[in-house]
């Protein structure tokens, strides 16, 4: 598996996408951040510099390059700073994984796909624009479906219910797992592995 280069070495650059702020700090819609800083911490790969409108930081995760990266663009325009990204590194749609939350999913199912449209997830809506293809790696996590009564952007910016956080908690460690997979071993090793409904325990 060929990646992108930066400085001689290969490199996948991982994008969890979220809104910056303690107003979304650990809301739905945010899960894709609560994943990078479960990779973060696992790998002791410290978010400590700022670049190309996000929060990054570099790393090594079993052997490859990695780049982690909290947009702070705000969700709609997250796309901007992928764009950057790819630019400036010099890497291809192919090398990245976008990680993000998707209602359509049950709480704490993860999918894994290699392309693939929006689905009407504004924050990968506006990636597909500003890089003029869908086909880059994603890993979606489900939040969950709206309940009827609710407007959606109150569901994805509120907040897990008490009873749901447990199975969050496993999902962030499983999904910080199915981004190991995918980088070691590629992206079919990781949708068999991962895409597995869930086992109602």
């Amino acid at each position: 598996m060929v990646y992108g280069q930066y400085g001689g070495i290969n490199m996948r650059i991982i994008v969890g996408l979220g809104n910056p702020g303690s107003t979304y700090i650990a809301t739905r819609h945010n899960i894709g951040f609560d994943t990078i800083t479960r990779i973060s911490d696992e790998y002791d790969i410290p978010l400590d510099f700022k670049k190309h409108k996000a929060l990054c930081g570099k790393g090594i995760i079993k052997g490859e390059k990695v780049l982690l990266v909290q947009p702070q663009t705000f969700m709609n325009l997250s796309g901007e700073c992928v764009r950057e990204l790819i630019d400036y590194y010099k890497i291809t749609p192919n090398d990245l994984i976008i990680i993000y939350d998707d209602i359509s999913l049950e709480v704490g199912q993860l999918r894994i796909r290699p392309m693939g449209s929006a689905g009407g997830h504004n924050g990968i809506k506006n990636i597909i624009a500003n890089l003029g293809t869908q086909e880059f790696p994603r890993i979606k996590i489900g939040v969950g479906e709206k309940p009827k009564e609710w407007e959606l952007k109150d569901y994805v910016l509120g907040r897990f219910l008490k009873e749901e956080e447990p199975i969050i908690r496993e999902t962030l460690d499983r999904a910080s797992k199915a981004c190991t997979v995918l980088i070691k071993e590629g992206i079919d090793a990781a949708m068999n592995e991962f895409n597995r409904k869930l086992q109602n325990k």
